[in-house]
């Protein structure tokens, strides 16, 4: 069964950000990389909700830009929600500062 939403992001790291960080980074926030902890989460392992960067491949022709590819759990998302899973994936990542630029390439 399905079990994760895929995305592929363009990443250009700041000098000095390996891209493996980059991407890492790129999938925890925009995912449980952000969340507030509260004494709850000794209840629910944070673990089931990360988006975990699987793969980086370097963009041919282009100085330091890499696809990131970015497992999301579907149980990070509201079901049936668009809305939901757009604002946790584009959200808030956009301003990072580990990144000179990123673009959403894929979902």
């Amino acid at each position: 069964p399905d079990t994760d939403i895929l995305a592929a992001f363009r990443v250009t790291p700041q000098p000095g950000v390996p891209p493996e960080e980059a991407g890492a980074a790129v999938a925890a926030e925009s995912s449980t990389g952000t969340w507030t902890t509260v004494w709850t989460d000794g209840l629910t392992s944070l673990d089931r909700y990360k988006g975990r960067c699987y793969r980086i491949e370097r963009v041919v022709g282009e100085k330091d830009q890499y696809i990131a590819y970015v497992a999301y759990p579907l149980d990070l998302f509201e079901e049936g929600s668009v809305t939901n899973m757009f604002t946790s994936i584009v959200g808030n990542v956009f301003g990072f500062k580990a990144l000179r630029a990123l673009r959403l390439e894929d979902l």
